[in-house]
């Protein structure tokens, strides 16, 4: 098997900076085939994420040997992850020591600044598809045993895509303002070591002052961020003070960022000299499937952009026939080398090959303009019928947010009620109004919930089933 990442080649380059540790590839080529040769044959092997340097070695080592982990939060839950231990049975852990003791029966067979590799005595190893590479899970930390399927063939051709139309290259230094155990995270490493690139590893938060204060000191190059963290940026006006010499890139994905909040991060990247990039990708894709280029971040205000090298996109209607025209809404469909196998639900399934044979269904609904850009609009289950007729969730909750001037608020429901939740009681009255002025939707069929914060994961995406049950 060829390694995805061929470490060697760049020698004396630095390839990671955590605090005044500097890494060569050389030094990390060594690092990771020395974690990774402890693992015996087609091993599973669970890896605790942080940013830091043994977590990275490690993941990099049983890549590159054919060892395949799954990627999960260093902070989930003991419960959760001895539930996926008895589904996946996995033949090593490896992970910060101080977790090391809720497995009373695994060997701790080595040990590297902080990190230690567990051998599982009693696993009984399952048999893995040839092709598999890696696993990630598809809900964050909360430890659900439905993983994706990423084969090395994916990460390949997703990792090469992006440094494409991203430009990476050796002279670039990212910060890593996500987790590795996230897709988008995961890819912002994936790009940089595939190019030559140096990694700046940090766990800080970047709505805080040291993380900028790294960025200014170490030189950073570019940032990543999902809509949350912008949200967060806004508040701290950023857009307005914020002066950063050495920053060529800012890219957002994770779910859709208001356009309004779109339009500003665009003005200030090209008053600046930065290249703001809006990009659109799930697990399912391996991470990428569409990006927005840069020199279109205005004029392209809220679309997600046109599909990334080597891939494309299709909109199907109900009835699954393909839609040619332009501004018509549909199913969104996607084919490319990076779509995943599929999903796995247990041990049994890590032999399966592939199922979706490069074609995958997204559940967004979209349209497509003239000029062959996507704008995602909806997602296929976001609707609720009320008095037999549609409606968008989220574009009611855009239409709210844009409004009340407050990313405070979500919408939910089930047919014939429309739910809206705030965290601001004193608008309560007004939603209602505004609600039925712009749909006539009947008032008795839209309720109001006020609540303490609209819950996220740690993607800060909306936890929209947290808000139902309220219902």
């Amino acid at each position: 098997m060829e390694p995805l990442f061929e470490l060697s080649r760049f020698g004396n380059e630095v390839a990671l900076i955590e605090g005044d540790r500097h890494v060569t590839y050389t030094e990390l080529h060594g690092l990771s085939s020395q974690i990774a040769q402890l693992c015996v044959g087609r091993s599973i092997v669970f890896v605790l994420c942080s940013n830091c340097v043994s977590s990275i070695a490690g993941y990099v080592g049983f890549v590159n040997r054919g060892v395949v982990p799954l990627l999960l939060d260093n902070a989930i839950d003991s419960d959760l992850l001895s539930h996926l231990v008895d589904a996946y049975c996995p033949g090593y852990l490896w992970l910060p020591q101080e977790r090391s003791s809720a497995f009373e029966g695994a060997k701790i067979i080595y040990e590297l600044d902080g990190y230690v590799m567990l051998r599982m005595e009693d696993s009984d190893s399952p048999r893995i598809y040839d092709g598999l590479g890696l696993l990630m899970s598809t809900s964050g930390s909360t430890g659900s045993p439905k993983l994706v399927r990423q084969s090395y063939t994916n990460l390949r051709a997703n990792t090469e895509s992006i440094v494409e139309y991203l430009g990476i290259t050796g002279s670039d230094r990212a910060i890593t303002s996500l987790p590795m155990n996230y897709v988008y995270g995961l890819s912002v490493i994936n790009t940089h070591l595939w190019a030559g690139a140096t990694l700046v590893l940090t766990d800080l938060a970047c709505y805080g002052k040291a993380f900028w204060e790294l960025v200014r000191s170490e030189g950073v190059t570019s940032f990543a961020g999902v809509p949350f963290m912008y949200e967060m940026l806004e508040k701290l006006r950023f857009t307005k003070k914020m002066e950063l010499p050495s920053l060529r890139t800012m890219t957002q994905a994770g779910g859709k960022l208001a356009p309004d909040l779109q339009d500003r991060f665009a003005h200030y990247a090209a008053n600046h000299g930065i290249s703001f990039v809006v990009m659109y990708g799930a697990s399912e894709a391996t991470a990428r499937m569409g990006y927005l280029p840069a020199e279109h971040a205005i004029d392209k205000r809220g679309s997600m952009g046109v599909a990334i090298p080597g891939g494309r996109f299709e909109l199907v209607d109900e009835d699954g026939v393909v839609i040619d025209g332009s501004d018509v809404a549909g199913e969104l469909v996607y084919y490319g080398n990076n779509v995943a196998l599929g999903y796995a639900l247990c041990a049994n399934d890590l032999a399966k090959g592939d199922e979706w044979h490069g074609r995958l269904v997204t559940g967004d609904v979209a349209k497509r303009d003239s000029d062959g850009y996507y704008y995602v609009v909806g997602r296929l289950k976001r609707f609720v019928k009320i008095v037999g007729r549609r409606t968008n969730l989220d574009e009611m909750e855009r239409l709210l947010i844009r409004r009340f001037g407050t990313l405070d608020i979500a919408c939910g429901g089930r047919d014939d009620l429309l739910a809206v939740f705030i965290v601001d009681g004193s608008l309560a009255d007004e939603v209602i109004e505004y609600v039925y002025e712009t749909t006539e939707i009947n008032r008795r069929m839209i309720a109001v919930r006020v609540v303490d914060e609209i819950p996220k994961n740690p993607s800060g995406k909306t936890l929209y089933g947290e808000l139902n049950a309220l219902l």
